[in-house]
């Protein structure tokens, strides 16, 4: 017997009586659901071969499982009023991959002089709101200015689409069905809660939304009101998006009057066993320093004491550089390197 995925995860919810707890893992590992009989072979949609004529069908299935969630008809109504196959999302899904490039291939192209030169006006012209959110969740205003800068070119570039339609496209199309139609399900909580309307709700094809590029679930769960108004709105308020993109770093862990990293030189016999960021490969400056490894003005490190890890984005012979807490904790935002190194990076130049 073959039943696609929606299928399971709807009964899932029938039976457990909750559709979260199946897939409220923050890492999804895998979009197939553990099934005790062997005979019930799970398949995406995409390997059904549905075509978007089958959407309007599929849509109807995600009204239901929406409801059994608590969604009520009325926020259901206002959602789908214009839901529609986005072919164009399906696209640029399936072409994310990238030539290889390298650490500066990367930086070059997406944090030239100019970005932070903007950072550091965005700095200066926003300092209240920055002082504001920073004092009450203790994150660096430079960090949240990166981040801002990075992910929506300081609010610039939050993307058009339609976040409904986006999301239960990419759910439609099955490669990663469980992960996004959990995301469809927290944007339709989003509306049912009143914090923006449904013709407002506009991201990326991802289905990321606003200045601070949050998914639907990272709205629910680290979305703050900065100045009080009684909403939120990550949207056009630049108090909101300050406060949350705080919020987040914050309840992610981050260890206030600490920094991300730094660049350093590796000895030539440095074993390629302590690169990494797993628990057991931390040391603390000292110790690294007793290893060989040294800062690029090759002097000691101003505070022995503080945990780190070595990584080597590229490979042994590309750049190295020790990280800290704060570096692994931004990487709960986006898991690469690139691009926790680029934050920190665009953070310390925006104060130089």
């Amino acid at each position: 017997m073959r039943v696609s995925l929606l299928t399971m995860l709807f009964a899932s919810t029938v039976l457990s009586g909750g559709f979260h707890s199946a897939i409220a893992a923050p890492t999804v590992t895998s979009d197939s659901p553990k099934v005790a009989d062997q005979s019930v072979v799970v398949t995406t949609l995409a390997e059904q071969g549905r075509d978007p004529a089958e959407f309007p069908a599929y849509v109807e299935q995600l009204k239901i499982l929406a409801r059994s969630q608590g969604i009520t008809q009325g926020t259901l109504d206002q959602a789908f009023t214009d839901i529609h196959f986005v072919d164009r999302v399906i696209k640029s899904d399936r072409n994310q991959l990238e030539k290889k490039v390298t650490l500066d291939d990367y930086l070059q192209r997406t944090l030239p002089a100019r970005k932070i030169k903007q950072g550091k006006l965005f700095h200066r012209r926003y300092k209240p709101q920055l002082a504001r959110a920073s004092a009450r969740y203790g994150v660096p205003e430079r960090y949240i200015v990166a981040l801002w800068g990075m992910e929506s070119g300081f609010g610039k570039i939050q993307g058009k689409e339609d976040v409904i339609s986006a999301l239960a496209t990419l759910a439609f199309e099955g490669r990663r069905e469980a992960f996004f139609t959990k995301e469809l399900m927290a944007a339709l909580n989003i509306i049912q809660q009143g914090h923006v309307g449904n013709q407002k709700l506009k991201g990326s094809w991802a289905g990321a939304m606003g200045q601070s590029q949050f998914m639907p679930s990272s709205f629910l769960n680290y979305a703050v009101d900065g100045d009080d108004d009684g909403k939120i709105d990550i949207w056009t308020n630049v108090d909101d998006v300050f406060a949350s993109t705080a919020n987040y770093l914050a309840k992610e862990g981050w260890k206030t009057g600490e920094s991300w990293g730094q660049e350093v030189l590796l000895p030539a016999n440095f074993k390629s066993q302590y690169v990494g960021l797993r628990n057991e490969q931390v040391h603390t400056l000292a110790e690294w320093q007793r290893m060989g490894v040294l800062p690029l003005n090759k002097k000691a490190f101003s505070y022995p004491a503080l945990r780190a890890w070595v990584i080597t984005p590229d490979d042994m012979q590309g750049r190295t550089f020790l990280v800290y807490d704060n570096f692994r904790t931004i990487m709960h935002w986006n898991r690469s390197y690139y691009f926790a190194l680029s934050i920190g990076m665009m953070a310390d130049g925006i104060v130089q």
